[in-house]
């Protein structure tokens, strides 16, 4: 099984909490294990906790682990830097499934890392 939702974005390097989504994509009776995935260059998926201070914090570290501009992609398009963001984090995770739910920790959360924004993303979630 397939499904995917749409999140609207609302900041060039903005982070998101997309558990409920993902858990509203799953059918009510999969077991076995879910992939996340971000159909886009510019943004990724990751999990981890889904705290607001932390949240800014991985926006922060991305913003300063690559710089804005410099970058010879930036002469296409100027958004070589959301590119190089998105392959720090990952476009898909796989995660556990039991009964139609996520099978995270107490603590984990499936985010939506958004590189390039603001924008309308499509996340896949997929099943067997």
């Amino acid at each position: 099984m397939r499904r995917s939702f749409d999140i609207r974005t609302e900041r060039r390097l903005q982070v998101v909490d997309v558990t409920d989504e993902v858990e509203t994509a799953l059918a009510s009776d999969s077991d076995g294990v879910c992939t996340v995935f971000s159909k886009h260059t510019t943004a990724g998926v990751c999990v981890n906790e889904s705290e607001p201070r932390l949240l800014g914090d991985i926006e922060s570290m991305l913003a300063e682990a690559v710089s804005d501009d410099g970058w010879d992609h930036d002469e296409l398009d100027g958004n070589a830097d959301s590119h190089l963001r998105a392959l720090l984090v990952g476009n898909g995770v796989s995660i556990p499934v039991a009964d139609g739910d996520l099978d995270l920790g107490r603590w984990q959360s499936v985010l939506l890392v958004e590189c390039d924004g603001p924008r309308t993303r499509t996340v896949t979630v997929a099943t067997p």
